[in-house]
């Protein structure tokens, strides 16, 4: 049996009322930099062009730039946003998948090297096939994964990402090894993406906003989604529906620079919390069915802590870390 989240405020769709005032430290910023830590046209890419567009837009920060760094689940990004001691003008979006993959990749740069800004949105993931694979059902996949666990290829993000513990839970739910599950990372979205479509994997798994187009385009079919009930908007059941004790979800965050001065702490924090409590902000979150799980300050850094406890069990449970 897989736990639930334990974290309550996981998954809580929270909308700020009303747009704040600008604090002073926020409208004095002139320039930013985001580094998203994956190839363009995923999550982390996404969430980074948001940020870009709302910043600028709602007049938070005059000029703001995206860097790409693709690698390692995110954990090359990682190596040389570190680098930058001291620096109080960069941010580096980073999530639940960073965590995974840092401790599955044994990365010589973990999380604890940078500075924890927030936490801000949560995603549910979802499984689909394409429109003409055989698998029509959530049964049908189950059926193939134990019949021959390494004929059902999973595509999805980096390896010991959230993609990637969700199918290995997946297996293990359905009483199959999960150490046995042929997954193939991909270093983003986009990569991903263009592997499911192309038919080089069996089935997808990704966040199911990232799915949803694709599914509206008549190019994949949903199978399921791991969430604790429906989507709005999404008519994909869930995997409890269907039987299968799995609930797990993914969340996005930002981090700055290690070594900040606490003014450029203060200041960065107080950039992204005019952000998130933007009209803007709120309209992209609508849009993209993402959900508002904004946390900061030294309640985000807690929660960082235990998350990595959690994700360690997790990790080792199904034989990816040892």
């Amino acid at each position: 049996m897989v736990r639930k989240p334990t974290h309550a405020g996981l998954f809580a769709f929270v909308l700020a009322a009303g747009a704040a005032a600008l604090p002073a430290s926020a409208q004095e910023m002139d320039q930013l930099s985001i580094m998203a830590p994956a190839a363009p046209g995923g999550g982390w890419d996404g969430t980074a062009r948001v940020m870009q567009d709302v910043l600028q837009s709602a007049g938070i920060v005059k000029t703001v730039t995206v860097e790409n760094v693709a690698g390692a689940g995110g954990t090359v990004g990682l190596a040389q946003f570190a680098k930058k001691k001291g620096d109080g003008k960069s941010l580096m979006v980073s999530g639940l998948v960073m965590v995974g993959a840092a401790l599955s990749n044994k990365a010589p740069v973990q999380l604890t090297a940078v500075t924890p800004i927030a936490r801000l949105t949560s995603e549910w993931e979802a499984l689909a096939v394409p429109v003409g694979s055989d698998i029509k059902t959530l049964a049908d996949l189950t059926a193939k994964l134990k019949t021959n666990p390494g004929a059902v290829s999973w595509g999805g993000g980096s390896a010991g990402g959230t993609d990637h513990i969700t199918a290995a839970l997946f297996a293990k739910a359905v009483g199959v090894d999960p150490a046995k599950i042929n997954y193939i990372a991909h270093s983003g979205g986009g990569e991903a993406m263009a592997s499911i479509l192309g038919g080089h994997v069996t089935l997808g798994i990704n966040s199911a906003s990232e799915l949803e187009p694709q599914v509206k385009a008549g190019k994949l079919r949903w199978l399921a989604v791991t969430s604790d009930k429906r989507i709005a908007g999404i008519d994909a059941p869930t995997l409890k529906e269907l039987g299968v004790d799995l609930v797990i979800g993914n969340w996005r965050a930002v981090m700055a620079a290690p070594d900040l001065a606490p003014a450029d702490r203060a200041k960065l924090t107080s950039v992204i919390d005019a952000m998130v409590k933007s009209e803007q902000w709120r309209k992209q979150l609508a849009q993209r069915n993402w959900l508002d799980n904004y946390l900061a300050g030294s309640e985000f850094e807690t929660y960082l802590g235990e998350e990595n406890k959690r994700v360690t069990e997790i990790l080792k449970s199904v034989g990816l870390v040892k």
